[in-house]
């Protein structure tokens, strides 16, 4: 997993399935201020296809995303 990309807010939801990873993304952005950015960590192979779609139609940038282990980690920064 990367670990040196910058990020200002970790959510882990492994072990969450759908809804909950896109819900704590949700929270997390909420939390954060514009150009911010969130990183999760999720095992849920669903969030892949949630965050596209949901960081598509807020108006956020999907940064990074990659998976090891059968964990993905996404890095989100907040648009607005």
């Amino acid at each position: 997993m990367v670990t040196m990309l910058e990020f200002d807010f970790e959510v882990d939801a492994r072990g969450l399935m759908c809804p909950l990873p896109l819900l704590r993304l949700k929270k997390a952005l909420q939390a954060v201020e514009q150009g911010q950015s969130v990183r999760v960590l999720a095992t849920d192979p669903a969030a892949v296809l949630d965050f596209g779609v949901f960081v598509e139609q807020a108006g956020h940038g999907l940064m990074h995303r990659d998976e090891e282990a059968g964990v993905l980690c996404f890095i989100i920064r907040k648009g607005g």
